[in-house]
């Protein structure tokens, strides 16, 4: 199926002129960053409500809507995003390029596959992973798991949490769009990070498929939380 690629416009070629400015004047240069998501709605959400808390200008977010299982689209696809978007930027690029997708969403070798390719790039591309699905963020806002869970296991377990942290019963879909802003005022993205990291460290090796439950979320979101003190 042909995928459709919306680009969500921002004010950078403005940013890229007064960041020239500001480097003059020895104020340390803006960082600009790429999130390319492949899921049509969970990630888009989350990362679009993100983005309203950043200065303007400083992520570029686009999201693609389509299957994207093949090993190669997704990386490819960002690839030329890049390329055309850096076209417009007059001479500036972009600093860090993120692709993120869920395990769920590729079959086991592609999955694998696709996070080797990102690395092998010529300017790499970094992917925000998670295994098996996005959710698995959003939980660890709330609790800390490390045993093997599937999409079918996170849901009951954000709605038991939210629920008891809200007073009321909440019911969690795929389409919501208020996520982020229900975890940053429910749960704890401090204490998400960290448990990121500890579920990271336990994992050797390239089979990525086989990390689960891993998230690779943490590092994009650290970088990203950076740019709120600019």
């Amino acid at each position: 199926m042909a995928r459709k690629i919306k680009i969500d416009n921002t004010l950078l070629k403005r940013f890229v002129r007064e960041d020239q400015k500001r480097k003059v004047g020895g104020t340390p240069q803006r960082e600009y960053f790429l999130i390319v998501c492949e899921g049509e709605k969970t990630e888009p959400n989350y990362f679009k409500s993100l983005k309203e808390k950043l200065p303007v200008g400083v992520v570029d977010y686009i999201k693609i809507e389509g299957e994207g299982k093949n090993t190669l689209t997704l990386i490819e696809e960002t690839n030329k995003i890049r390329e055309r978007k850096e076209r417009g930027m007059n001479g500036r690029k972009f600093d860090h390029t993120w692709a993120v997708f869920d395990r769920d969403s590729f079959p086991e070798s592609n999955f694998d596959n696709a996070i080797n390719k990102g690395e092998q790039q010529k300017r790499k591309i970094n992917c925000a992973w998670s295994n098996e699905a996005f959710e698995l963020w959003y939980l660890l806002h709330l609790e800390f798991v490390n045993s093997p869970m599937s999409r079918e296991d996170y849901k009951p377990r954000i709605e038991h949490w939210l629920g008891e942290r809200m007073g009321s019963s909440f019911k969690y879909a795929k389409n919501r769009s208020d996520m982020y802003d229900i975890l940053q005022k429910y749960g704890n993205e401090e204490q998400a990070i960290e448990w990121a990291k500890s579920l990271d460290s336990q994992y050797i090796g390239f089979k990525f498929s086989t990390h689960n439950p891993n998230t690779k979320l943490y590092i994009l979101i650290s970088q990203l939380n950076k740019l709120k003190q600019q």
